[in-house]
């Protein structure tokens, strides 16, 4: 509608001056105005208003003159314009664009004749537009003398009651100091709002309900206000209820003429800053929309506006309305009004500083009508999970949403664009339009849902829940809409998969692997062979799960016993890896090969996947959930029962837990797909193994409880453990109502001949009942013993697959089934099948080369025999040797973990009561201690806590009892635990543990059942661990060796995050120069685009100052809740202070955050001075 027609030899030239016209203030027009055109602007703004007004400049064939700040060197709008200037050089980043003298030297050197304020800053100072207009350039915006009556709000208040039009109390003036504040509110009541008197845009506004706030939030606004826009002059007004705010569009040129252009809607507020944009009002009465017309209209014309202006008001439930204020200035949310009377505001504001009339412009009441609706959503780097609090940093992805109807203004969203501190959080405006407010809807949210970006947090999931809310589609919204509806803040996590991945492999390459390796030896470059599943077998066979499943587990157990084949237990799936390569198999790698498992070893007994060390390994080294990789394998194999290994009254940790906690973690075991519980207790203390029975019979598991095997019944020299022992244990656990019964040769102690006593005993004393043989090959004897088990009546024994049995592993799968070939006990596994199953696991083991306890063993030793070392735990306590720099005396730990186990009474050795023995033998070694010399010097020596623990009966009762006077000699007066352990203690409460650990992580993070599970037997583990996963994504996606030691630079790979959702990544460079804050630049190619990740190195920062963060953990640490500069610290050391204690103030973006104490305590240290400049998290103080 903007009509470009003007002849300079026309009778509008430069000195033609007709009849003249006044207005009822008294002010003179002439309707016949000079036109004097403009050729270069500058404008005194920054960010995508700034490169709003370039493009009109351009489009109108006007030179364009930008100013930056040194903060803004890099950003995109001084780029935009034809030329491009420093300002306010020495100067902090917000004053920089308020220097008006240097602004003015910039214009006058550079030919500018015409300056645009944009909207903030300078915008509403009558003072610069007067500077300006004084060095001989046009103000492209309202009068000098209109900018400060306008500005004034006082002065505004008057005008419009002059004019006829409705106001809300307020006060006569501005307002500067607090008793002011307090007699105003006095006076009036409450609630009131303060106001800036000399700007808007939300700051330095506050609303009031309680009088004991009034100070405090007087102090506050009126700061913010003067940081903004120079001047803390307040202004106050009564509180209006449930209002709709509406504003109209004005634009008036020099001849006198004022039209509207109709009205937005700008109700939906967060913090008196407009989130979301509408135009027209949705359901605005047509007589009051006349009404506000016909004032704001009228109090344009009365006080003589020219150029582009607003006039707000409120509007009140009743139709009634009042004037809240004019912007005489173009404000954020011009754009809605131009795309629905298609009026470019921005031109249309040049051409009437250059002299246009508004009838030249085409521009007349009755040809301007609106089209459609229009909505704009301000795109912002804020986090509302976190009170929308202003993030910074890099933009390290960005991708906008496109396509019809939408309009994007922006300027500093760009991928690398670095968002300061220091100025508004807006990043980009999108404006849709469409016929109506529903598809208008539909339209922006589409778009909202494309965009991608990544690096700092933005507002989207909280516009796009606005955007679907009923209330908002139907137009039904005031200024309460947000605070009223809180499930605008559910939000649906953003993943980040890629970004996060391309950091962990940066993070790699920088600082090397996050899961510490054992040796020197590098993941093979290889990529395993998988073996194949016919494409015909699109289900697996089914197996003895679904006669669990269909008919329960006496019916399993039946099934069991009833078979006339040996049924084996694969391992390989866990013990067999912890054994070999210290437990550090993937769910990676566990998956690849689970459908030819599932398809071809159908007839298995169980698989031997989860539970013990695994659990807490996943999460510790391997950085994956132990609860996810049990629910995916389940996935694939549906046939197959799971069994896994349950420590009793421990669970899968390292002590002992209130019961609510064992029968809450084997109740959530069945829930992801665990069968088999495998119960046993590190000293075969029957009132520990009872309750995780007790546990895994509730949960609705098979309860395999199981003995663990020590000494030789074979030998009447060993006594303690001897074959009554086993068979009065044996008894009790079937009394207990165990559906099978395991024995658990940890060590490999279980020689052919005594396996034939044991065996033969059982069978002969429950002859229906399944019995279970597990055992580790360190001897070497480990087939032998296993087919005397067989032919003595053990229904089913463990094996490993050949490539990953042996040494201290199970006895070998291949050696198992060939010996049985032909036989009665025909397993009936064709040995082909384990040859193509242990070609995989042979070739992938040396992905784990790292870990590989070959490094350091070379065979199996028959000295087990003696030393009576759990295969679980050898050749982790020889990798253990070699870290402590005993490598070369592991043949004297060996000898000493046998003495430890006489010094502590002769004891049952597995997990956790093996770690004890563990302990004190390399204790022993380390200070070259003799057992003797430990039993003298009992009562000195600083024992290991594991060993002290045991003694306190913190793991339960040795069966013969404690040894003495050993005991008495270490504990002295420390208390004892007689009983269970568990019995005593607390129930845990979950409920609590959720808020804690909900604490502990991002706000948009997810917290499942299963972590706080997790978190109930590995609290800092757990926390470490969703750490971990909330900054570095999906890593359990990645190869092996991607994961362990990253890319090499140039190398291309592929991760699948998902199904049908691959990411193409190739590692491009790793920058040698470190930033200020030491961190190193590694780029990469994703996808085909170029991405880049900073890296923090944490070598090079050692020689670096760099300020500390605060643990997130740890609530006695205070951290800034974002980036800004301290402008007040309200307490110092020494001082107590209490829960929600203001401790400091942070001002960031202009905006003023008070950071409260989240405890009570007394102040231990201050971290931070005045003026100092925070990055989130940084350490404000420490609390004692």
């Amino acid at each position: 509608m903007l009509l470009r027609f003007v002849n300079r030899n026309s009778r509008y030239g430069l000195s033609q001056l007709n009849s003249r016209l006044t207005t009822s203030s008294g002010r003179t027009y002439a309707n016949s105005v000079e036109y004097k055109p403009i050729r270069k602007v500058l404008v005194a703004n920054r960010g995508e208003i700034a490169v709003r007004v370039f493009r009109a400049c351009n489009e109108l064939g006007i030179k364009s003159v930008a100013i930056y700040s040194k903060e803004d060197r890099a950003h995109l709008h001084r780029l935009k314009a034809d030329e491009s200037y420093m300002v306010g050089v020495g100067q902090p980043p917000v004053q920089a664009y308020l220097d008006i003298d240097q602004i003015v030297k910039i214009c006058l050197d550079n030919g500018v004749d015409a300056v645009h304020p944009g909207y903030g800053f300078l915008s509403e100072r009558s003072d610069f537009a007067q500077a300006i207009v004084n060095a001989g350039m046009r103000f492209i915006g309202p009068s000098p003398k209109v900018v400060q009556q306008m500005g004034d709000k006082v002065a505004a208040r008057v005008a419009a009651i002059e004019a006829g039009v409705p106001i809300v109390p307020g006060t006569d003036g501005p307002v500067t100091t607090t008793k002011e504040a307090m007699d105003f509110c006095q006076k009036h009541g409450l609630p009131v709002i303060f106001k800036a008197a000399f700007g808007g845009g939300g700051r330095g506004m506050r609303v009031v309900r309680k009088m004991e706030e009034v100070e405090e939030n007087f102090q506050r606004a009126s700061s913010e206000a003067k940081a903004a826009f120079g001047d803390g002059s307040m202004f106050i007004e009564k509180f209006i209820e449930r209002p709709r705010h509406i504003e109209v569009q004005l634009l008036g040129d020099k001849a006198g003429n004022v039209v509207h252009l109709y009205e937005r809607d700008c109700s939906v507020q967060r913090r008196h800053q407009k989130v979301v944009e509408m135009a027209p009002a949705p359901h605005l009465n047509d007589v009051t929309r006349q009404r506000m017309f016909e004032c704001a209209v009228k109090l344009a014309r009365h006080v003589g506006y020219e150029n582009a202006g607003t006039v707000e008001f409120l509007a009140d439930e009743s139709g009634n309305f009042y004037f809240i204020e004019v912007n005489a200035r173009l404000q954020v949310e011009h754009t809605v009004t131009e795309e629905i009377t298609g009026v470019d505001l921005v031109q249309s504001q040049i051409r009437v500083a250059e002299g246009m009339t508004l009838p030249e412009l085409g521009l007349k009441q009755e040809n301007i009508a609106p089209n459609g609706f229009a909505i704009q959503c301000r795109v912002t780097t804020e986090d509302p999970a976190k009170g929308f609090q202003p993030d910074t940093g890099r933009i390290e992805v960005f991708r906008s949403g496109e396509g019809m109807g939408i309009r994007l203004d922006g300027a500093s969203a760009f991928a690398g664009a670095i968002i300061s501190p220091y100025y508004d959080s807006l990043l980009c405006k999108v404006i849709a339009h469409s016929r109506d407010l529903q598809s208008s809807c539909a339209k922006m949210n589409r778009c909202l849902r494309e965009f991608r970006v990544r690096g700092v947090k933005t507002n989207i999931p909280f516009l796009l829940n606005v955007l679907e809310n009923q209330k908002f589609l139907n137009g039904s919204v005031d200024t309460y809409f947000i605070d009223e509806n809180p499930q605008l803040f559910n939000f649906v996590p953003s993943q980040n998969r890629a970004q996060k991945l391309l950091n962990y492999i940066g993070q790699v390459l920088v600082n090397g692997p996050t899961t510490p390796l054992s040796t020197n030896l590098k993941p093979a470059e290889i990529t395993p062979f998988i073996p194949a599943v016919s494409q015909d077998d699109v289900r697996p066979p089914q197996g003895l799960r679904q006669v669990y499943k269909e008919k329960g587990p006496e019916a399993f157990a039946k099934a069991v016993r009833n078979s006339k084949q040996l049924l084996l237990m694969d391992t390989t799936f866990r013990d067999a890896h912890q054994s070999l390569l210290a437990t550090r198999v993937r769910t990676h790698d566990l998956l690849k090969v689970s459908p030819y498992v599932s398809h071809k070893m159908s007839n298995l007994y169980s698989l031997e996947n989860w539970g013990g060390a695994t659990f807490d390994v996943a999460m510790r080294f391997l950085h994956e959930c132990p609860w996810e990789r049990l629910e995916e394998m389940r996935k694939l194999i549906p046939n197959i029962p799971f069994q896994m290994l349950l420590r009793g009254a421990n669970a899968v940790g390292y002590t002992n837990y209130p019961d609510n906690v064992i029968f809450k973690f084997c109740e959530l075991s069945v829930q992801c797909g665990m069968d088999i519980f495998r119960v046993f207790d590190s000293l075969n203390y029957l009132p520990n193994l009872i309750i995780g029975m007790e546990a895994a019979g509730k949960a609705g598991g098979i309860v395999e409880a199981a003995i663990s095997y020590s000494g030789d019944v074979s030998d009447p020299k060993k006594t303690k453990y001897d074959l009554k022992y086993y068979l009065n244990l044996a008894d009790e656990l079937v009394k207990a109502g165990t559906h099978v019964l395991a024995i658990k040769d940890m060590a490999g102690l279980l020689r052919p001949t005594a396996a034939k006593i044991l065996i033969t005993a059982l069978r002969d004393k429950y002859p229906d009942l399944p019995i279970h043989i597990h055992t580790h090959d360190t001897s070497g004897n480990g087939v032998a013993s296993m087919l005397v088990c067989a032919e003595a009546g053990a229904d089913v024994v463990d094996v490993a697959v050949d490539s990953m049995s042996g040494l201290t592993s199970q006895p070998s799968m291949g050696a198992i089934v060939a010996a049985l070939r032909g036989t009665a006990l025909d397993t009936g596994i064709d040995l082909s099948t384990v040859s193509d199953y242990s070609a995989f696991w042979e070739q992938t083991r040396t992905l784990y080369a790292p870990f590989e306890c070959t490094t350091t063993m070379k065979s199996g030793n028959a000295d087990v025999y003696s030393n009576e070392i759990p295969g679980g735990q050898y050749t982790n306590l020889q990798f253990q040797a070699y870290s402590l720099g005993l490598g070369d005396h592991f043949e004297d730990i060996k000898k000493a973990y046998a003495e430890a186990n006489q010094l502590l009474g002769d004891i049952i050795k597995v997990t956790p009561s093996s770690k004890v023995v563990g302990d004190l033998a390399q204790f022993m070694v380390q200070n070259q201690l003799k057992p003797q010399d430990v039993l003298d010097k009992a009562e000195e020596l600083s024992l290991p806590k594991s060993v002290v623990e045991y003694l306190q009966g913190w793991i339960g009762q040795p069966y013969g009892g404690f040894p003495e006077p050993f005991r008495s000699k270490v504990l002295r007066n420390m208390p004892r635990i007689e009983g269970r352990p568990g019995a005593s203690m607390e129930p845990l409460d979950f409920g609590k543990l959720k808020d804690e650990l909900r604490a502990s992580v991002p706000a948009d993070f997810p917290v499942t059942d299963k972590d706080i599970m997790s978190a109930a037997l590995y609290p800092k583990v757990t926390k470490d661990f969703l750490s971990f996963v909330s900054e570095y994504g999906p890593v359990t996606h990645l190869d092996t060796r991607m994961f362990l030691t990253g890319p090499k630079v140039g190398e291309e790979f592929e991760v699948s995050i998902e199904r049908g959702k691959t990411l193409g990544i190739k590692t491009l460079a790793v920058a040698e120069d470190l930033t200020e804050n030491g961190e190193r630049e590694v780029f990469f190619e994703l996808n085909g685009t170029l991405r880049s990740v900073f890296i923090k190195d944490n070598e090079a920062r050692k020689e670096m100052h760099i300020h500390p963060k605060a643990v997130k953990s740890d609530p006695k640490q205070v951290g800034a809740p974002m980036p800004g500069e301290i402008i007040d610290i309200r307490v110092k050391k020494g001082d107590r202070i209490t829960k929600g204690q203001p401790l400091v103030i942070l001002s960031a973006m202009k905006m003023e955050t008070v950071v409260q104490s989240p405890v009570d305590g007394v102040v231990g240290s201050v971290d931070i001075k005045m003026g100092m400049k925070l990055e989130a998290e940084d350490l404000i103080l420490c609390l004692e």
